[in-house]
C-alpha cells in the first residue's frame, strides 16, 4: 500500500488547485461542488486526477453533507456530496431532480486521548451509547474496564466530541446506536444533526480530529482516513455477531457486500449494524449528489463524463485512501443510472 502521507500530500496539493478554480491553459470547464467532509480525502484525490487527465477543474467545498445538500438544493452548486441520503421530502424541494451516486463505503473509527492507552481499546454497543448518553463518564467505569483486561484504565473523566456542522458522519454514526440502543433511540435518534446529550462539537471531521488530539480524555467519531491521518487511537467495536472487529479496508468492504442483496434501485441506503463475523458495525457509503438535469448542455456532459471516469478509473485508488470501492456487481448498476442524467 503507497504511503498515506504522501497520497494525502497529494490530495492536499488537489485541494489548493481545485480549491482556487484554477483550469487549464486552454481555459476548460470547472464544475464546482460541496458537501460531505468524510469522503475528502478520496474526492480531492480524483478531482485532481481527474483534471490532469481532461482538462477540466472540480472545486470541491468540503463543508458536511447537511450544507451540500442545502446549496444542491439552492442551485449554487453543480453537485452535492453526501454521507446521508436524501430524504423524499429534500428531494422534493429540488427543482432539477435528485440522482444518488454512491462512490465509495468508508467506516466511522471511535478515536479516543486516553494517556497510556493504545489502539485497541475494545468497546460495545451498549457502553459506546452510554457514553454519548453520559450515563459513563469515566474510563475506568466497570463496563469498560470488565471488556479490556490487563489494560489500566485512568481515573479520567470523558470528554465527548460530536460534530457542529450537519454531517453525514453524524448520520452513521447515530444510525449506528439507534439501531442497537433503544434508549438512544426513543431519547436521541438519527440523523445530520441531533441534540446530543452530553458534549463538545468540532466543525467537520477535521474539527473532531482536533478535538481529540488537544484534549486527553476525549473520544469522538471520524472517518478512519483522518484518524490513520492524525495518528488517533481507535477503538475495536464487538459487532452484531460478537466479535471485536477494527476499522478496516477488509472490514469496510464486508460490510459493503453484505448490502447488496437489500441494495434499493436508487442506492440510498444505510449499512450500519451489518450481520457478518468480520464486518466493522459503524459504515456506510457515501454519495455524489446529482441533478437529473442539466440545462447547460457542457455542464451535463462533463458531470457525465466524470461519472463514467471514477466508475472506472477512480474506484482503485479508493483502497490507498482507506476507503472500500463499490463491489463490481454494485458499479455495473450504478453505470447504468448514468443515462437518467438528461442535459
Amino acid at each position: 500500500m503507497k504511503s498515506f502521507k504522501k497520497i494525502m500530500a497529494g490530495a492536499v496539493v488537489a485541494a489548493a488547485f481545485t480549491g482556487a478554480g484554477l483550469a487549464n491553459a486552454a481555459g476548460s470547464l470547472s464544475l464546482n461542488g460541496a458537501g460531505a467532509t468524510f469522503p475528502y480525502p478520496i474526492y480531492s484525490k480524483w478531482f485532481y486526477e481527474y483534471n490532469k487527465a481532461v482538462g477540466v477543474a472540480i472545486n470541491y467545498q468540503s463543508i458536511g453533507s447537511g450544507g451540500g445538500i442545502q446549496q444542491l438544493t439552492n442551485g449554487t452548486v453543480d453537485f452535492g456530496a453526501s454521507d446521508a441520503p436524501m430524504t423524499d421530502d429534500q428531494i422534493s424541494k429540488v427543482k432539477a431532480g435528485v440522482l444518488h451516486f454512491p462512490t465509495v463505503a468508508g467506516a466511522v473509527a471511535v478515536a479516543y486521548n486516553v494517556p497510556g492507552v493504545e489502539s485497541g481499546l475494545k468497546l460495545d454497543a451498549d457502553t459506546l451509547s452510554g457514553i454519548y448518553l453520559g450515563t459513563i463518564t469515566k474510563w475506568n467505569d466497570p463496563t469498560i474496564v470488565a471488556m479490556n483486561s490487563g489494560v489500566n484504565l485512568p481515573d479520567l473523566n470523558i470528554t465527548v466530541a460530536h460534530r457542529s456542522d450537519g454531517s453525514g458522519t453524524s448520520n452513521i454514526f447515530t444510525s449506528y446506536l439507534t439501531k442497537v440502543s433503544l434508549k438512544w433511540a426513543s431519547n436521541v435518534g438519527f440523523g445530520t444533526a441531533v441534540k446530543w446529550p452530553v458534549g463538545v462539537g468540532g466543525k467537520g471531521n477535521e474539527g473532531v480530529a482536533g478535538l481529540i488530539s488537544q484534549i486527553p480524555g476525549t473520544v469522538g467519531y471520524v472517518e478512519l482516513a483522518y484518524a490513520v491521518k492524525n495518528k488517533l487511537s481507535y477503538a475495536v467495536m464487538k459487532n452484531r455477531s460478537g466479535k471485536f472487529v477494527e476499522p478496516t479496508l477488509a472490514s469496510t468492504t464486508a460490510a459493503a457486500n453484505g448490502a447488496l442483496r437489500r441494495m434499493p434501485k436508487d442506492f440510498r441506503m444505510m449499512i450500519t449494524n451489518a450481520s457478518g463475523e468480520d464486518v466493522y458495525p459503524i459504515c456506510g457509503f457515501t454519495w455524489l449528489l446529482i441533478n437529473k438535469s442539466y440545462t447547460d448542455s457542457a455542464k451535463g456532459k462533463a458531470i457525465t463524463d466524470f461519472l463514467k471516469w471514477y466508475l472506472e478509473s477512480g474506484e482503485g485508488m479508493a483502497s490507498d485512501l482507506y476507503y472500500a470501492p463499490l463491489p463490481e456487481s454494485l458499479v455495473n448498476k450504478v453505470k447504468a443510472q448514468i443515462d437518467d442524467v438528461k442535459f
